[in-house]
This record gives C-alpha cells, sequence and structure tokens, in this order.
C-alpha cells in the first residue's frame, strides 16, 4: 500500500502572494525614507559642492585651479595614489594568496592586522609616524644624518597614505579566493606548471575583476585621505598639501569658490570611481555566477 505525501494546498489563481508580506504603505514608507537620507545626507552636499564652486561663474572656477598651490596640491595628490596604489596591489595579493591557499599559525592574527587600519584613527596612525621619525626618537635622527627626509615630506606622506589603504585590496581578494579553493591551482601545478605560470595563467584571472575592484577603492581612499596626511604633512604650501589639506587652508583663508573648486574636483574623480565599481561590481558579479555555475 503506497502512502503519499500530504501536498501543500494550492494557490487559488489570481492569489499569487510575493515572497515579502509588506503592504504597499510599508513598502512606500522605507523607499521614501531611503531616498530622503541619500537625498539629505548625499545628493544635497555633493549638489552645494559644485553650486558653490560655480556660485562666480566658470572663470573663477577655472582660475581656481591656476593657482601654482593648487595645481602642486594636485600633483602630490595623484603621485601619492600612484605610489601607495600599486604597493598595496602587491600587498594585497600576496596577502591574499598567503591566507586563502595556506593553513599556517598565526593566520588569525594577520588577517587581525590587515584590518587594524578600519579601526583605529587616521589621525593615531599619522602620530606614530610621528613619533616613529620625530627628532626625538631612536629613528628619526640617524635617517636625517643620512639625508633622509621622512616626515614632512612625500615619504611621510606616502607611508601614512598606504597605512590607511593597504586592507582594501587584500579584503577584497581573500573571500574571493577563499571561495574559488586550490583546485585549478592544483591541476595546472599537476600539469608541469610553475609558480609563476599558475599565477599569471590561473590564479590572476580568476581574480582579475575583484583586484580591479579593490583597486578603484584603493585610489579613492588614498586620494582623499586627510587625517593621517594632516598630521605628517607639516601643511607647507605647494609642497606637502595634497588637495584635501588644500580644500581645508583655502576655506579657513574664506576663499570659498576655491576651495569648493579643488573639493569639486576630488568629487569628481570619487563620481569616476563611483561609476567604474559599479561597472565592475555588474562585470564582477555576473563572471562569479558564471563560476559559481561549473
Amino acid at each position: 500500500m503506497r502512502h503519499e505525501l500530504p501536498q501543500p494546498p494550492q494557490a487559488a489563481a489570481g492569489s499569487w502572494h510575493p515572497a515579502t508580506t509588506e503592504s504597499r504603505t510599508a513598502r512606500f514608507i522605507l523607499v521614501s525614507v531611503a531616498l530622503v537620507f541619500l537625498g539629505l545626507f548625499l545628493l544635497l552636499p555633493l549638489i552645494s559642492v559644485f553650486f558653490e564652486a560655480f556660485r562666480k561663474g566658470p572663470a573663477a572656477y577655472f582660475a581656481a585651479f591656476a593657482d601654482h598651490d593648487a595645481l602642486a596640491a594636485i600633483r602630490l595628490t595623484l603621485l601619492v595614489a600612484a605610489i601607495a596604489v600599486p604597493l598595496n596591489l602587491v600587498f594585497g595579493v600576496v596577502a591574499a594568496w598567503t591566507i586563502a591557499k595556506f593553513e599556517f599559525k598565526g593566520k588569525a592574527f594577520l588577517t587581525t592586522l590587515i584590518d587594524l587600519p578600519f579601526s583605529v584613527s587616521p589621525v593615531i596612525s599619522g602620530l606614530v609616524y610621528v613619533l616613529l621619525f620625530s627628532t626625538h626618537s631612536a629613528l628619526g635622527p640617524w635617517l636625517k644624518s643620512q639625508g633622509i627626509e621622512i616626515l614632512f615630506a612625500v615619504p611621510g606622506i606616502v607611508l601614512a597614505t598606504v597605512f590607511v589603504t593597504f586592507p582594501f585590496v587584500a579584503r577584497e581578494l581573500i573571500p574571493l579566493m577563499q571561495e574559488q579553493g586550490t583546485t585549478d591551482e592544483e591541476a595546472a601545478l599537476s600539469l608541469g606548471a610553475n609558480g609563476w605560470q599558475t599565477f599569471w595563467h590561473v590564479t590572476l584571472p580568476n581574480i582579475k575583476w575583484g583586484l580591479l575592484y579593490g583597486v578603484l577603492l584603493c585610489n579613492a581612499r588614498a586620494m582623499g585621505e586627510f587625517g593621517a596626511v594632516s598630521v605628517v604633512s607639516g601643511h607647507i604650501r605647494g609642497l606637502t598639501n595634497t588637495m584635501p589639506l588644500q580644500v581645508e587652508i583655502l576655506y579657513n583663508e574664506f576663499n570659498t569658490v576655491a576651495a569648493f573648486a579643488v573639493a569639486s574636483l576630488l568629487a569628481l574623480l570619487a563620481l569616476v570611481t563611483l561609476v567604474l565599481k559599479t561597472l565592475l561590481e555588474l562585470k564582477y558579479g555576473a563572471e562569479l555566477a558564471a563560476n559559481g555555475g561549473h
């Protein structure tokens, strides 16, 4: 005698309900609150930046970028990002490879250290470098005797920027590489590939979109960093001021048009980063889904 399992009741035609049971009024309220929040705390400040930047017309806006100090700040910002981002790219790949592909003592501790800049104030990290390389430290006088300037110079700004930005690439790659496992690499090695061949032809293609995504986030933070750079830079106009520091100086001098003009350039860079990030998320998500289907 065959016993049939009870079947769930069939919904009547036209009586299908969505998985979420919130009413239309509740959904409208939730969406409205989200849109109002984004409008007040994101769109309104962004619009204000560009409004203030162009308040005296395009001529005054572009004149702000003809200033020597502003151009020096832009060049320094790009230089620091051009140094810090590749360094963190290399560190992020190495750290992610080590954590995701190997088991060793201290692995959890290493992962915690990578997250340290997220939990420590950038001002504190800048102060650490001041204590480490100042003339009152053990290392500072020796470096100065060798003609090496760290504080109030480009090297100090680069070090502070590297510290606050190094988690971005690593934290993007670690979960991705852990999810992918080591099967592809083991197969390549069993077929006679060496370590470099395995990395370039197997690992890198698998992580390329995640890597680019992490680099974009790292670059955006590097160009916009204020706290740590402010502590180690010395605020020397035309020499050690990055774009965020230049904005502060101009605003404190009541040169609001020039301050908002430089700020608008940072905002444009952030918007470009956001667009690229969104495109990479679409591509990255589609590729992950495709890989997950195999």
